[in-house]
């Protein structure tokens, strides 16, 4: 599952590119390498409808008798710990220029995946879910905004670096309408793996990748 990916666009940038009415980031933006319990742009709607750009942490609380470590990847949404955080008003996207995937063999490799692209890789969005919720993250004690994304089965790209799962990749811009705005039946029809086509691995980190 990934539990590392990056976003190497400008905050105008994504502005401009998902149709953002309101930016609400503030400080630095530079998301290189993205890595649980960090924060990272997340575009939801607002209470007008409108698609606001914020600032939320990735991982979600565990459901109970799960551990305590916060659950950054999606697969069984017929689960009722899900089914609330599913409907529109609580979906997200989380725009990615990259995910990274572990190989199941030793010694571990990590491959970037892109979207193929002839130019420079278009962002994409990961289909994401957030929350509030009130405790402490980070060291930090208060309320928060929090955010998970789908996993589905991996396609033909990606089952031979990490066959278990694969981020839910919404490459076109009719699916990000979708998913902020479907019905929940609707919206997990996107549940699914893009064609592997539309990816590429463009980088391999490692003791194994040279």
């Amino acid at each position: 599952m990934c539990n590392l990916y990056s976003l190497t666009r400008s905050r105008d940038e994504l502005i401009n590119l998902f149709g953002i009415a309101r930016d609400a980031t503030v400080g630095p933006f530079s998301f290189a390498e993205i890595y649980p319990d960090m924060l990272a742009p997340v575009v939801r709607l607002d209470e007008h409808g409108g698609r606001e750009l914020s600032a939320m942490r990735w991982g979600f609380p565990p459901p109970p008798n799960a551990g305590t470590r916060p659950v950054t990847n999606v697969r069984n949404v017929t689960s009722p710990f899900w089914r609330h955080w599913l409907k529109p008003e609580f979906r997200c996207l989380v725009p990615a220029s990259a995910f990274c995937e572990w190989s199941d063999s030793r010694p571990k490799v990590q491959h970037w995946f892109e979207m193929a692209a002839e130019g420079p890789p278009p962002v994409f969005a990961f289909a994401g879910i957030w929350r509030p919720w009130r405790g402490t993250r980070k060291g930090q004690t208060g309320e928060h905004r929090l955010f998970s994304f789908l996993t589905c089965e991996s396609n033909e790209a990606v089952r031979p670096i990490h066959a278990k799962a694969m981020p839910v990749v919404l490459a076109e811009e009719e699916d990000w309408d979708l998913w902020l705005t479907g019905s929940t039946e609707e919206a997990l029809e996107l549940q699914r793996p893009c064609p592997a086509a539309r990816l590429a691995v463009t980088a391999m980190t490692g003791p194994a990748a040279s």
